[in-house]
């Protein structure tokens, strides 16, 4: 049996504008999951400082101990608590491995949207960003990382949607709830 209720995961390079569509998605009546909050608790409760080095570090322990699929397996509890109610935007979806483990896990209900921003645009905003701001060269050397080593480029390439966002946000909000209709019919 199907469950109304769908998981929409969002994936992505940074600053392309996953957040801001987890935003749209809210408003419209889904939980947000943003698989960073577990970084950002683990570097809490090791009582690191928050900036890029700790948060590549620690994402690199985690999925050390867990494998690859760790920030899908350390979420789905909440997940699963909020798909008893609502439909979940997952917010920061990586590797192959975490899209692999989901379409397994909802197999009927999981849906994928790529946001994609050319490289420019995005250093662009990630460098005037309030929260975690990234010089050109940080968010250079995270690509790097994430394309090498977090094998993202998989579900990407699979996603069921893609939005381009090289524009404003009202065109975004545009492309989002027309992927949103085609979603939830």
């Amino acid at each position: 049996m199907v469950n109304e209720n769908r998981v929409v995961a969002l994936v992505g390079m940074a600053g392309s504008g996953k957040s801001e569509v987890a935003k749209i998605l809210e408003r419209q009546g889904f939980t947000r999951v943003r698989f960073g909050d577990i970084t950002d608790q683990e570097i809490k409760k090791r009582g690191l400082a928050l900036n890029e080095e700790n948060e590549r570090h620690i994402r690199e322990i985690l999925r050390k101990e867990l494998g690859m699929a760790a920030y899908a397996i350390l979420n789905r509890p909440r997940i699963d608590a909020a798909l008893k109610s609502h439909p979940v935007v997952a917010d920061g979806l990586y590797s192959w491995e975490e899209y692999l483990y989901f379409k397994n896990c909802y197999p009927e209900n999981f849906v994928v949207i790529a946001v994609y921003a050319s490289p420019q645009t995005r250093y662009e905003r990630l460098s005037r960003r309030e929260y975690r701001p990234l010089s050109p060269q940080e968010a250079a050397g995270r690509d790097k990382a994430e394309i090498e080593n977090l094998n993202k480029g998989g579900p990407i390439a699979m996603a069921d949607f893609t939005i381009i966002n090289e524009s404003t946000l009202d065109e975004l909000k545009q492309q989002t709830e027309k992927i949103l209709t085609h979603i939830l019919n």
